[in-house]
């Protein structure tokens, strides 16, 4: 059905906007990326139901534990993986923060177990119906791209509207100015980091009971979302969200259509035609270099 298809496909974009939006934050402040958002996505996950269905607590003090702790993993990415590579000029923070994901990737894998695990929720137990036909689609699916567009917005505030947005914006915009003008840098940068872990822990913590958690199930996320931030031209918020939705929504037609089989290839294929035509993405814009 093309209507359970589409709402499919937005939840789906809204997953990899929201951890695409996470690829912006860091490169927009920094110039770097997080190349562990998918272990950022897991661990959300992971720690939800460590905490909801190993220990037995109510969802919600569950999810709120479990995305605090995915910020000060984003902490430690950028205090142990980037800043002392960047801080001599070196570009290993891209191996830095690679490792650093393999390394989380394992210890999940020890200490949570190989074997995948369900995570219930009241939103993803009765499909939709619309009249007597079933939709084919669970209340949280509907509810995904809602949270991800709200989430969108509600940082796109922050960043205009709040001192440590115009802080966040006067680094994207000049380092040594903001600088001079008092900004701490530093701490803009890790703040910048905390959020995109955070955002990728939101990810996680609303596909868990959609998709069995296990260590291994954001790798495949975070390469996807890496290549909707590139698509959309990371250097645009809202351009990687839409990209994202655009992204989603064709995974899932072509999914529907073909099978899911040919959703890596044609998807990639798709993603290499678009940035053959357009390099900086479909809402970048080439960077003015001064020579």
């Amino acid at each position: 059905m093309l209507l359970s298809t589409l709402i499919t496909g937005f939840g789906l974009g809204s997953i990899y906007g929201l951890m695409a939006l996470g690829f912006y934050l860091t490169y927009a402040v920094s110039g770097t990326v997080n190349f562990a958002q998918g272990s950022s996505m897991m661990l959300g996950a992971v720690l939800t139901f460590t905490f909801a269905q190993t220990l037995g607590w109510p969802l919600v003090p569950a999810v709120v534990l479990a995305l605090a702790l995915c910020a000060l993993y984003g902490l430690l990415v950028e205090y142990i993986a980037v800043r002392p590579f960047v801080s001599r000029g070196s570009d290993a923070w891209l191996m830095g923060t690679v490792a650093l994901g393999i390394v989380l990737d394992n210890v999940v894998m020890v200490a949570f177990g190989k074997e995948p695990r369900n995570l219930p929720s009241p939103l993803a137990e009765t499909p939709l119906a619309l009249g007597s036909a079933g939709l084919g689609v669970y209340p949280l699916q509907v509810l995904i791209p809602v949270v991800g567009l709200a989430l969108a917005a509600l940082l796109h505030a922050v960043s205009r509207r709040t001192r440590w947005g115009t802080a966040m914006l006067a680094v994207t915009q000049n380092r040594d100015a903001a600088r001079l003008m008092g900004i701490p840098v530093r701490a803009v940068v890790a703040a910048a980091f905390a959020l995109s872990t955070l955002l990728a822990g939101v990810a996680g913590v609303l596909v868990a009971p959609l998709f069995n958690v296990h260590a291994d199930m954001g790798t495949l996320f975070g390469l996807k979302a890496f290549a909707v931030a590139i698509l959309g031209g990371i250097t645009s918020a809202w351009g990687v969200m839409i990209a994202g939705l655009l992204f989603g929504i064709a995974e899932a037609l072509v999914a529907a259509t073909l099978g899911s089989g040919y959703t890596q290839i044609l998807m990639f294929t798709l993603v290499i035609v678009v940035l053959a035509v357009r390099p900086n993405g479909l809402f970048g814009r080439a960077q003015v270099r001064k020579v």
